[in-house]
């Protein structure tokens, strides 16, 4: 695999294909690469990722823009720019947009989850 570089003019956001209001910019995914999934999550005003987990994937989140609470350790969390997340496998984790502007996450899945 060569080097990526992706510039943000250049991100095109899709429909999450589970979650409602939300999109991603997928960056790596298992067909660049075999150890781990980049993207980045928008999430709308008033949208969330329900509380769910991933059976065998590991989760790092870095919270880029937008403010909003998130679901850790049994209960909500707020979150806003600059906050990090390891979320273990098998962690249950969810995301809601409490904000005015969308709420942008940088994920990083491993193994890869697509």
């Amino acid at each position: 695999m060569e080097t990526k570089f992706y510039p943000q003019r250049e991100m095109i956001f899709t429909k999450h294909p589970v979650f409602d209001n939300v999109k991603a910019a997928m960056f790596i995914t298992s067909k660049e690469a075999n150890m781990a999934c980049v993207c980045l999550i928008e999430i709308a005003p008033g949208s969330e990722t329900p509380i769910h987990k991933h059976e065998e994937q590991a989760d790092s989140v870095f919270v880029v823009q937008g403010h909003g609470e998130t679901y850790v350790n049994g209960s909500w969390q707020p979150i806003e720019p600059g906050d990090y997340l390891y979320i273990p496998v098998q962690g249950e984790h969810g995301t809601r947009n409490t904000g005015t502007e969308p709420l942008r996450l940088f994920v990083h899945h491993s193994p890869p989850l697509v």
